[in-house]
């Protein structure tokens, strides 16, 4: 869809918009929420896995440019990217760009991750898994002699420390994702936050 009065070509689609803006705000619900506030922490975080299981089937049922098959680049273009950002001319891209097409897929590896093992946590899952296998594998007398659940103990500050990691990882790309985005909107002369929040781009990169 384009406005012709003004040269503007809609990129994405309202739902692409409050997916965006509902993973910004339940992100930095859960985050902050962690430590004091843990129903709050575990609701968010359901949001957060509901918000990325609708981002998956939107990537393959979405408008042309939230599939993902929009933003697929090869390595060759990829690193072609890279070299014209580097000589401050980079090719503009009307939807994901190279780097920003890396960014959103490492962002949905972090974020299912970081549900994931949070979703075990809360769940008990892990626990009951590990004493689901160890009852099959281990003679009797090894599980009757195993201490007050020392072993669930351990599986279970494992997972947290996985879940802090990719909580972690996940604020990191964030930063990096915000620092993209002001350089490209510098270098294309376009702002990308309004872009996300109206879905409308310039047809063409402004001189």
């Amino acid at each position: 869809m384009t406005d012709k009065e003004n040269g503007q070509v809609r990129v994405w689609d309202p739902l692409i918009r409050i997916f965006h803006w509902m993973l910004v705000a339940s992100f930095v619900v859960a985050y902050i929420s962690s430590e004091d506030l843990e129903r709050i922490h575990v609701w968010s975080g359901y949001l957060i896995g509901g918000l990325l299981i609708f981002r998956l089937v939107w990537g393959f049922a979405g408008s042309r440019h939230a599939r993902f098959s929009d933003f697929l680049f090869s390595p060759r273009e990829t690193m072609e990217y890279g070299k014209s950002l580097l000589s401050g001319k980079p090719r503009r891209y009307l939807g994901h760009n190279p780097a920003g097409a890396l960014m959103v897929f490492a962002l949905l590896f972090s974020l299912m991750l970081t549900v994931i093992s949070g979703v075990i946590m809360e769940t008990g899952g892990a626990a009951s898994a590990v004493a689901q296998i160890e009852q099959a594998v281990l003679p009797a007398k090894a599980w009757a002699d195993d201490d007050d659940g020392e072993h669930d103990g351990g599986e279970n500050e494992m997972l947290e420390e996985v879940h802090e990691f990719f909580a972690n990882l996940t604020l990191l790309l964030i930063f990096l994702h915000i620092t993209g985005v002001v350089a490209s909107s510098r270098l294309h002369r376009e702002n990308l936050v309004r872009a996300m929040v109206t879905g409308y781009k310039p047809g063409k990169a402004k001189e």
